[in-house]
């Protein structure tokens, strides 16, 4: 079994207000959890107004399909013009299952 995990840090210059920031964070979480089936995450500056870290991950039993997701998951995040990619941070466990 392997675990994929994703890791963005986010800077999003356009918001001035939590809420504006909740709305983009939601946006981007239901868009993944709907497309990709991933498990997401703020995982970091909750009560910052501009930034946050936004986490998720996967489980599958091939790594390439792993690396398939997370790859497309990263296409989503490049194409948004909603917010600037400051962190990028991927791994990927496998477990010994026995």
């Amino acid at each position: 079994m392997f675990i994929g995990t994703l890791e963005f840090e986010l800077y999003m210059p356009g918001n001035g207000s939590l809420k504006d920031k909740r709305r983009v964070v939601r946006s981007i979480k239901d868009r993944l959890k709907a497309r990709f089936n991933v498990a997401v995450a703020e995982i970091d500056y909750q009560d910052k107004w501009q930034r946050t870290v936004i986490g998720m991950c996967t489980v599958n039993s091939r790594q390439s399909e792993i690396e398939l997701i997370l790859s497309k998951v990263r296409e989503i995040f490049n194409d948004n013009c909603d917010f600037m990619i400051l962190r990028e941070k991927k791994s990927i466990l496998a477990v010994k299952e026995d």
